[in-house]
């Protein structure tokens, strides 16, 4: 994957057909493959923007949780609401062929001291995949987006992944990523640690997000990494955030010069334009098309594609953070996480830590998919860019 977060606001970005046509054409300029779209209105009509992304080359990977359906950390519960939005989300989304996944949360997990929502995020993917399949539908793949804190690694990706009942795992994990700042390398980055990580997973692992921009201008020198000989053995590519220019100043691109935060107008929220041409932000657009321009992984044929790996232990809990205890049972709709429970062997903590890794704080209108939290910010066998979505497609 060579893709791009792609949230223009808070609102969903896949119901204005001009707008996508527009977005699409530059993307593919740019020489993106992949979107990734965090919140969406399941009864708006979508056919124009996923026809303008396919046209373009371009899948999609959509969350399926919104502001108000996500799990909690802070009240952890999967409850039938929830279960009822996620469905009418894929319901919108199941039919088009570019769909390249479902994200079942976005950095659920926010702080070290929070795993016990782990088997409530492996618990909605299992029933998703369960309704997927009820309803006849492609086995669109269906995974998470991890925010990357030390304290939990690797054990979040194995638990995830682990057990012999594969309907209760994920398909795919993507980690939110931001160690690469600069002229870094693969070891003072830590990506070869997160390599380590990966050597051993089953499923399909990217960067979900990525892309730090505390070094400007960013020259996007880890993609280099990541779609190189270093890691596109066992990675599937990145999503860099974020196509549009807003105060975090991670953008792509803008629609128009910044105005002051309190103007009201049609498109404008923030202080920024949300909709209209697109114009690369300069040098930042163009340094991430040359790197992408250099980066061509190759691919294995899904009909060679013998994978050999089994899913990873579950794991033990530990002193550093990780509270669930090897492969406990999921819970079921409805049910809420009660605190020092038989599943557990260690009370939750005060919260003490932040995510490591972070996206130095962006205040972006994507926000996270966890109650409008703002966002703050591993696989033998995958031996090309789109190898393991391949296999699952």
């Amino acid at each position: 994957m060579k893709g791009i977060a792609y949230q223009l606001t808070p609102a969903d970005p896949l119901a204005d057909t001009e707008q996508c046509q527009r977005d699409a054409s530059l993307m593919k300029t740019l020489g993106a493959n992949t979107i990734r779209v965090y919140h969406v209105e399941p009864n708006e009509n979508h056919s124009g923007c996923m026809s303008a992304f396919e046209d373009a080359g371009i899948y999609a990977l959509i969350d399926l949780d919104t502001f108000t359906t996500d799990i909690d950390p802070l009240a952890v519960s999967w409850n039938q609401s929830q279960f009822d939005a996620f469905a009418r989300v894929m319901d919108s989304f199941a039919d088009y062929d570019n769909v390249l996944g479902f994200f079942i949360g976005n950095e659920v997990i926010a702080m070290n001291n929070q795993s016990l929502a782990a088997p409530y995020i492996k618990a909605a993917a299992r029933d998703m995949k369960e309704y997927r399949d009820s309803k006849g539908y492609r086995k669109i793949p269906i995974g998470y987006s991890a925010a990357d804190i030390a304290e939990l690694r690797p054990m979040l990706q194995d638990y995830l992944a682990c057990g012999t009942n594969s309907s209760e795992a994920i398909d795919f994990f993507g980690l939110n990523a931001y160690e690469w700042c600069g002229s870094n390398t693969m070891q003072t980055s830590g990506y070869n640690t997160l390599n380590t990580y990966a050597e051993n997973l089953n499923i399909p692992i990217f960067f979900s997000e990525t892309g730090c921009n505390t070094a400007r201008p960013r020259d996007f020198a880890d993609q280099s990494a990541i779609l190189g000989p270093d890691m596109d053995s066992l990675w599937s590519g990145a999503i860099i955030y974020e196509w549009i220019e807003e105060a975090n100043n991670y953008g792509l691109i803008s629609y128009g010069t910044s105005v002051a935060a309190t103007v009201t107008a049609t498109n404008i929220e923030g202080g920024f334009t949300r909709g209209g041409t697109p114009t690369p932000v300069s040098p930042d657009f163009t340094n991430l098309q040359n790197q992408w321009k250099t980066l061509n992984p190759t691919g294995v044929k899904s009909s060679d594609y013998k994978p050999s790996v089994t899913p990873p232990p579950c794991p033990a809990s530990t002193a550093g953070g990780w509270l669930v205890d090897g492969d406990v049972k999921l819970p079921s709709v409805g049910q809420v996480l009660q605190t020092g429970s038989a599943s557990t062997t260690a009370p939750v903590a005060a919260a003490s830590s932040t995510p490591t890794g972070t996206a130095a704080n962006p205040t972006s209108t994507k926000a996270g998919a966890n109650g409008g939290k703002e966002i703050t910010g591993m696989s033998i066998g995958l031996v090309g860019v789109m190898l393991g979505f391949m296999y699952w497609l």
